[in-house]
């Protein structure tokens, strides 16, 4: 068992989600829609969020498939 609690959940918006990915909007929705990243949650109806945990884990999955400098989205 740990001493230290686990960190609570983080919700990031899209200007931050794409900057630690380094994607744009668009490609940021066509790889959810290819269901090669994962979606937001909507927590209102004007507002969506990605779950820090998933974009981290997302980034770690998608740096082990780095192949020199072309990137297996």
């Amino acid at each position: 068992m740990s001493d230290f609690p686990e960190m609570p959940e983080r919700f990031l918006r899209l200007p931050e989600v794409s900057r630690r990915v380094g994607l744009g909007k668009s490609m940021i929705y066509d790889l959810i829609k290819q269901q090669r990243f994962p979606g937001p949650y909507k927590i209102s109806p004007y507002a969506s969020r990605w779950s820090e945990r998933e974009i981290v884990a997302w980034i770690a999955e998608v740096k082990d498939g780095f192949e020199g400098k072309r990137r297996k989205i």
